[in-house]
């Protein structure tokens, strides 16, 4: 874990010094909200799999490269999985993560924005729980890293706090036993604040 969250920081720390060489101007930031999330997982039927809620936290460098166009680091802390039905029971799958996505974002007058870009997630502990409370470890069934890509639209008042909605697609079989296939579906909605001070 320890490994991991140095990693993220790096990245996100090497985005803002990239940044600062240049002409650009970076805004950090904090973040959360709600994330809607399932697995695609092949050969189930999709009628036994329901969404699972639960919180996605994080930090951002909001680097302004011209009037439209802004790159977005972050670091965040993401509760991802699904809600399985088996013989009329409901067994939840709670993965979490620590997703670095990097975001392209084209700026619209008025504060919106449309974003898209890349996500490496790093898996930090993964369990099912049966109805009765009782869990089993899945993490040695599931791969260490997870490559998503991201779509998304925000919105940013002029107070400096924001709203925005995306949905990752993940991209790698995170199934490590060779068996099913199976993909993280997560829609995420939730709010930030973009501190005004400028580095």
């Amino acid at each position: 874990m320890k490994k991991i969250s140095l990693l993220a920081l790096a990245c996100f720390c090497f985005a803002i010094v990239h940044a600062q060489r240049g002409r650009s101007h970076v805004e950090l930031g904090v973040k959360g909200g709600v994330n809607l999330s399932k697995l695609d997982v092949a050969n189930v039927n999709s009628t036994n799999i329901n969404t699972r809620a639960d919180i996605h936290l994080g930090i951002l460098a909001h680097i302004h490269l011209n009037p439209n166009w802004a790159v977005q680091p972050e670091i965040n802390y993401s509760s991802q999985g699904m809600k399985q039905i088996k013989s009329g029971d409901e067994y939840k799958w709670k993965l979490n993560y620590i997703n670095v996505p990097v975001l392209v974002q084209y700026m619209i007058n008025g504060g919106f924005r449309l974003e898209t870009g890349p996500q490496l997630g790093f898996l930090t502990s993964a369990k099912i729980e049966d109805p009765n409370g009782n869990s089993d470890n899945l993490k040695n069934d599931l791969k260490g890293t997870d490559v998503s890509w991201s779509f998304g639209v925000g919105y940013l008042s002029p107070s400096h706090f924001g709203v925005d909605a995306r949905y990752n697609l993940g991209l790698t079989d995170i199934n490590q036993t060779g068996s099913n296939k199976i993909l993280n579906r997560v829609w995420q909605i939730g709010v930030f604040y973009q501190f005004p001070n400028r580095f």
